[in-house]
């Protein structure tokens, strides 16, 4: 019986996984990525206000285009001479972090840290 309370106890104290809101709207995207570098391990990009993508991804130059369509990011990457190809991604904040989930959503997610430089 002892264990069973110290499991309960140990999960029930653990801090609560952090909530990723929703960006709705494409005003609230480019207030999120404005000045900002996105980052995660071997990754620098930039998000402009005016639509454009530039950076690294694993050494190699990543470069695009973003529009905002019907609630998502929609953009065509090029990575290393590699056409990615157009995808709308939803778009997700939270502390400091950014999520893009792929294919509207249903697909995979990369998390970004907002980075000011």
């Amino acid at each position: 019986m002892l264990p069973r309370i110290f499991l309960c106890s140990i999960l029930f104290a653990a801090p609560a996984a952090a909530e990723y809101a929703r960006v709705e709207d494409a005003q609230s995207f480019r207030a999120l990525v404005a000045g900002k570098t996105l980052t995660r391990p071997l990754v620098r990009l930039e998000v402009t206000t005016d639509g454009e993508i530039r950076g690294t991804g694993a050494a190699w130059p990543v470069e695009g285009n973003w529009v905002w369509q019907d609630g998502y990011f929609c953009r065509d990457l090029i990575w290393g001479g590699s056409d990615l190809g157009y995808n709308c991604q939803e778009v997700r904040v939270s502390d400091g972090k950014i999520r893009f989930t792929s294919d509207r959503g249903a697909g995979e997610f990369a998390d970004f840290r907002l980075r000011v430089d």
